[in-house]
């Protein structure tokens, strides 16, 4: 991120590098980062404000519409308490052969199912 001098605020100078997460925009403790929303909700001509709000525990959003509406969205910026996820270096390291499974650590558990499904193993193509 870096400031532009003339607006003062902050703008993403390598934007193919962005996931369109709106992390930075969350994190921001200024509220300084402008951002564009995504087309398919907004089309152009509106604006997107977004205010991170520790206090109340809340990232509230404020989108005006081209046409002059104002819709305020507010969501929480926990759902878990603080400390409740263990963390990975809480769990076994996993056995060396496990690197090559196509299970992420912790599946199925995690994900509280019995069994993933896998690939079948790819053909050999005589390649060493």
């Amino acid at each position: 991120m870096h400031i532009d001098p003339h607006i003062r605020r902050a703008y993403n100078s390598e934007p193919e590098m962005c996931w369109e997460c709106y992390s930075c925009v969350k994190y921001c403790p200024e509220n300084a980062i402008d951002v564009r929303s995504y087309a398919d909700f907004n089309p152009l001509g509106h604006s997107v404000t977004v205010r991170r709000e520790p206090a109340k525990g809340v990232i509230s959003w404020r989108i005006r519409f081209r046409d002059g509406r104002v819709k305020h969205f507010v969501f929480p910026t926990r759902t878990t308490r603080e400390d409740s996820i263990p963390s990975s270096r809480s769990y076994p390291e996993p056995a060396r052969e496990l690197l090559e499974d196509q299970v992420l650590s912790h599946e199925p558990d995690k994900l509280m199912v019995p069994s993933l499904p896998k690939l079948p193993p790819r053909p050999s193509d005589g390649r060493a």
